[in-house]
């Protein structure tokens, strides 16, 4: 069975250059990627400090209980992230250092 690809540029288009305009925009789409999660370490020391004060704020006004969740829940993400890293590939400091930006980089969209 012979399937008719509807091509945008009408029966006389070229295959080749659309997968190469797919590959150029899978590369931009990467890249942007890429740019959105590389944070410098002092941002992700800021969102530590950021969430141990939020932590330790949220367990004395409400309840201890209620922090340490909160706490928790950015240590599961350190221990997925770091899991996450370590099989992509990545040993050692590099794979702790990874995994310390994911979970703590998004301060970075808080500060100016």
């Amino acid at each position: 069975m012979v399937v008719d690809q509807q091509w945008p540029e009408g029966s006389n288009a070229d295959p080749d250059a659309a997968r190469e305009r797919y590959k150029a925009d899978m590369r931009a789409s990467r890249g942007a990627v890429r740019n959105l999660f590389r944070v410098e370490m002092p941002v992700a020391h800021m969102g530590l400090a950021i969430t141990i004060i939020a932590s330790v704020l949220v367990g004395v006004a409400w309840s201890p209980r209620t922090g340490v969740i909160i706490a928790g829940a950015f240590a599961a993400l350190f221990v997925v992230a770091l899991a996450v890293a370590l099989l992509a590939g990545s040993r050692g400091r590099d794979a702790v250092c990874a995994a310390y930006k994911f979970t703590f980089g998004w301060a970075d969209w808080i500060t100016p």
